[in-house]
């Protein structure tokens, strides 16, 4: 014996000789004690290899070096792959396959490991009543998230087919905080190289509010970022799924997480903002709610000249087709009348500057009949 290791039931085993029992033999049980394993953990037994070390070299026996490495894990591994689908011990086998992808990577992709934790991902999805599919399944989007295959073409086109995508959003929906946090973490490295993938998907209502809850998830800046990047792209160029985020509160979140967001996150809710007020599901939902123009206003002039611009074209999209009675008040009592006026006096031509004109010149004369539209102003020429 040279690398002793200990079973669940307590039974010490050369590694080498009981790897093969539980993975190339596919069983279940252990070989001295024929009792069921509740794992497959095999646990180092430290005390027992220094005996072995010791007594070989009191005794004058030669040390063996160790097997090579890459010949053990390659045989390990395929072991592990091979003995996955008939496995009742998904979850452990994948505890042990997550060590390959950090160690070796390129020693799992050529073993076909993404193709193997694809399948028991997508397997995960088919039977909502089966836990323990769905346990592996969590487990299986751990051990693909450590993966670095941001570059790799094969791997991008295995996770970017519509079946990868929908189960991954099936995990953001019933996963437990962690499984949730992988999807959505590779989901955005998905979308990030494929970047229409998102809006090519017939996404439902509910997969909507999951990201939307995601996104207002005050524990994880970053799986809130990563909401809003698939969001931006799930609507970019998709008229379908604006209504439905639009349907699922997305204005509403938005404009909620408007005003404490920094000048990054300003910049991507805004333009979240402007691609719903596009469509006119879009444009009534934010008319409807009572801090939208206050929010949009106050990034006017704030934060940038990214921010500045996006919140023109918000407002522009509001005011300047059929806008609610209520909109036009409140853009003049919370302050976006001025700050229109202000820009409309930069000196140069831009888009920013036209908009802002030229809402002036649709809603000026009423605006100026309001007590709130500032005195100094009113002989403004526009």
């Amino acid at each position: 014996m040279e690398n002793p290791v200990t079973i669940a039931t307590g039974v010490t085993y050369e590694r080498r000789s009981i790897e093969k029992w539980l993975f190339t033999y596919k069983k279940s049980t252990c070989p001295a004690t024929m009792q069921p394993l509740p794992t497959f953990d095999l646990i180092p037994n430290h005390t027992l290899k220094r005996l072995i070390y010791s007594w070989r070299v009191q005794n004058f026996h030669c040390v063996p070096s160790p097997p090579s490495s890459s010949s053990q894990h390659h045989d390990l591994l395929t072991s592990l792959l091979s003995s996955m689908d008939s496995s009742p011990f998904k979850v452990s086998s994948l505890k042990k396959l997550r060590s390959f992808t950090t160690t070796n990577p390129s020693l799992f992709v050529s073993s076909g490991g993404v193709n193997a934790l694809r399948h028991i991902i997508l397997q995960s999805a088919t039977d909502p009543l089966d836990h323990a599919a769905f346990l592996a399944g969590e487990e299986a989007l751990g051990v693909l998230h450590t993966l670095p295959f941001d570059g790799d073409e094969d791997i991008l086109g295995l996770l970017s087919k519509p079946d990868s995508i929908k189960t991954m959003l099936l995990m953001l929906q019933r996963g437990g905080a962690e499984a949730r946090f992988h999807a959505m973490a590779i989901l955005q490295r998905v979308s990030k190289a494929r970047p229409t993938i998102a809006e090519q998907l017939n996404l439902d209502i509910d997969v909507f509010k999951s990201l939307l809850d995601l996104l207002s998830d005050d524990m994880s800046t970053l799986l809130s970022h990563s909401s809003l990047h698939f969001l931006l792209e799930a609507v970019a160029g998709s008229q379908v799924n604006r209504v439905k985020a639009v349907e699922a509160g997305a204005l509403r979140v938005l404009i909620e997480l408007l005003p404490d967001a920094g000048r990054q996150r300003s910049e991507k809710t805004l333009l979240m903002l402007k691609r719903l007020c596009e469509c006119a599901e879009g444009r009534s939902a934010f008319a409807d709610h009572a801090l939208g123009v206050v929010a949009v206003a106050n990034k006017i002039g704030r934060e940038c000249d990214v921010a500045t611009k996006l919140g023109v074209k918000v407002l522009w999209l509001i005011c300047g087709i059929a806008p609610t009675k209520r909109v036009l008040e409140d853009m003049v009592a919370c302050g976006a009348v001025r700050k229109l006026l202000s820009l409309i006096n930069v000196d140069g031509t831009s888009s920013t500057k036209e908009k802002a004109l030229r809402m002036l010149k649709m809603h000026g004369h009423s605006w100026k009949q309001s007590p709130c539209f500032p005195y100094e102003l009113r002989e403004v020429q526009y």
